[in-house]
């Protein structure tokens, strides 16, 4: 899947989906909805926020299409208001409440998660289920830091902390990766994914 800041779209859809042309709207909404759509779910995990936060990033696309200069590839511009989004999303006391709810229904919601029966240690690493072992903010910090390439100032400024605020959620990030990921026998690996 391409990346989404590697997005961009012709100028003459543009222009017509400003005018209000849904068949270019629609050429713009396939160009970049799958990867919108995975960047936030790598931001906020899985499930209806999700969605809900993909569906207003592109509502937003759509509003401020006008405002768009053409500087930088179009997906570049919609990964900004995406990760602005999630970010907002992350820091809004809503999003704390349900974490801490969520941490309460710990155990029921890992046995909703089938577990991979894959034949070799190879087959056995999931990352999507690693990366959701997170916490958001870490999940957040280490995909801005790793996949789109942010420095530890620029995440820093995103969240309106330190850079050593970034530093610690990253290096947690990684230390709890390496966790999961560290070979081990299958019995006790079933028994971390259960805690």
């Amino acid at each position: 899947m391409t990346r989404l800041v590697e997005i961009s779209v012709a100028e003459a859809v543009l222009i017509r989906a400003r005018a209000g042309d849904l068949g270019a709207q629609q050429l713009i909404y396939a160009a970049v909805a799958p990867a919108t759509l995975t960047l936030i779910r790598r931001f906020v995990g899985y499930g209806a926020i999700s969605q809900d936060l993909f569906q207003d990033t592109m509502v937003t696309l759509y509003e401020r299409l006008a405002q768009f200069r053409g500087e930088a590839p179009l997906g570049a511009w919609l990964r900004q208001i995406a990760i602005s989004k999630c970010l907002m999303y992350l820091r809004s006391p809503w999003s704390r409440a349900r974490l801490c709810l969520a941490g309460l229904d710990r155990e029921t919601s890992a046995a909703a998660t089938p577990l991979t029966t894959a034949a070799t240690p190879a087959e056995m690493i999931d990352v999507e289920r690693a990366l959701a072992q997170l916490a958001p903010t870490a999940r957040a910090v280490l995909w801005m830091y790793e996949v789109e390439g942010y420095s530890h100032e620029e995440i820093a400024r995103s969240f309106g902390r330190s850079v050593s605020f970034s530093k610690s959620q990253l290096a947690r990030a990684h230390a709890r990766l390496r966790t999961w990921f560290a070979p081990q026998d299958p019995e006790s690996h079933a028994q971390r994914v259960r805690s």
